[in-house]
């Protein structure tokens, strides 16, 4: 398989302690973190935002199981860690991503310590492990809205919804 030019983008866990130098060096880090099971007009908002806040946008994927854990259902995610990975790193808005196995970012967060931890409108950020963290250092925790009418669930619910029978 040919490698993309997006594919410099992505980093593997195990290698974040060797890629922080230069990450850093570019300038306030701003980190995200999700699922991106199927790329909407919100995820892609979501993410531009997020990557507005600062120099370098650092987003973490759910791995499949990781993301099983969240009680989205039992077929969810659709497209697999290294498909979702791809999707993510050839947008241009993110500089680059990574994933974590685990129910939170926490230990990734806790290597990567960004200046600002962002999540979707829906978290109450008061009560996350990760913003006390980054708050701890110094750094910052905010939200972003939503675009309303765009989920993944609800888009998944009208495929379903306008299925055709089958002959």
């Amino acid at each position: 398989m040919t490698k993309t030019n997006f594919y410099k983008k992505i980093l593997d866990p195990s290698d974040l302690t060797i890629q922080l130098t230069q990450i850093k060096s570019l300038g306030s880090i701003v980190f995200t973190n999700g699922v991106f099971d199927v790329i909407h007009r919100g995820h892609v908002t979501y993410l531009d935002l997020a990557s507005q806040l600062g120099k370098v946008l650092v987003v973490a994927l759910n791995t499949d199981s990781s993301a099983r854990l969240l009680g989205k259902g039992v077929d969810r995610p659709l497209n697999t860690l290294t498909d979702r990975i791809q999707v993510i790193a050839a947008l241009e808005s993110v500089s680059y991503v990574t994933w974590f196995d685990e129910h939170t970012p926490l230990e990734i967060i806790k290597l990567i310590r960004p200046d600002i931890l962002v999540k979707g409108g829906d978290y109450d950020m008061g009560i996350l492990p990760e913003t006390h963290f980054v708050k701890s250092y110094g750094g910052d925790a905010q939200t972003i809205n939503f675009l309303d009418g765009y989920s993944t669930t609800g888009l998944i619910q009208k495929i379903l919804k306008n299925k055709l029978p089958q002959l």
